[in-house]
């Protein structure tokens, strides 16, 4: 329904009778492009970002992948597709895998605070950030067969408010968007909290656009169920899911990304 919906709303945007043109960059309507909110200058760390990205991902309308890709200097944000990772038509990932310093955003019972992680990060050394790119069963799915990143260490992000990204439902109000969890995370690592701002300006805009021609913002999977408004079929492993949540706090679940 949400995708049915951007479609419409790009539609509105440039009115039934213009032909529509797209950005070559973000693939947006020239209308709604969010490019001119990327950083001036593109971030610059003293690492790099890799993210191994679901094939789905790629084919929705709204998706925050592109915007950390283009807000950051060039080859330090790398995209990979798939589902299994690494795999011998990702060229180059597993080398990078291999590197010392290497952390998997990922929150699993073994993981440890970024916070943490970066106080104890001998400063001025490289390091390698994997982030996971897909639904949060996507997610789970492509670290379970994942196994290469099984010995990484894990690391997760420290408890925030809601998502900016109000016009996506997401699991809890405490999910972060791809572009949110890396900047946070890179923000951390860098000691520099004006990554944050820099990072997510684009998301800002897109949810700007979008809510000034008729969205909504929506509310999370848990305060929906909570209030008895979520009206989709709730299966046993996402009940699972939400109820840990619910039980346990968010702090263990950000990191599994929504778009």
């Amino acid at each position: 329904m949400d995708q049915d919906f951007i479609q419409f709303a790009d539609e509105i945007v440039l009115g039934e009778s213009v032909q529509r043109s797209s950005c070559s960059k973000c693939r947006r309507p020239e209308r709604v492009c969010w490019c001119s909110y990327l950083p001036k200058v593109p971030v610059t760390i003293n690492g790099k970002i890799i993210v191994l990205q679901h094939p789905d991902e790629e084919k929705r309308n709204l998706k925050t992948g592109p915007m950390l890709f283009h807000g950051m200097a060039s080859g330090q944000c790398i995209i990979y597709y798939g589902k299994k990772f690494p795999s011998a038509k990702h060229e180059g990932l597993k080398e990078m895998l291999e590197e010392q310093y290497t952390y998997v955003l990922y929150p699993g019972p073994q993981s440890r605070s970024i916070t943490t992680v970066s106080d104890i990060h001998p400063k001025g050394a490289p390091y390698n950030l994997v982030l996971i790119d897909g639904t949060w069963q996507q997610a789970k799915s492509m670290y379970f067969h994942s196994t290469f990143l099984h010995s990484l260490p894990q690391v997760s992000l420290p408890e925030l408010g809601p998502s900016l990204y109000v016009i996506r439902t997401q699991p809890s109000e405490y999910c972060l968007s791809t572009v949110e969890s890396a900047a946070l995370a890179i923000s951390i690592m860098e000691e520099d909290k004006s990554i944050v701002d820099t990072l997510v300006h684009p998301l800002k805009a897109l949810c700007t656009f979008q809510l000034n021609y008729g969205a909504v913002e929506h509310q999370d999977k848990v305060t929906l169920l909570e209030l008895g408004h979520y009206r989709k079929p709730v299966g046993k492993r996402t009940m699972k899911f939400l109820s840990a949540i619910d039980q346990r706090g968010c702090t263990l679940w950000i990191g599994i990304f929504i778009c």
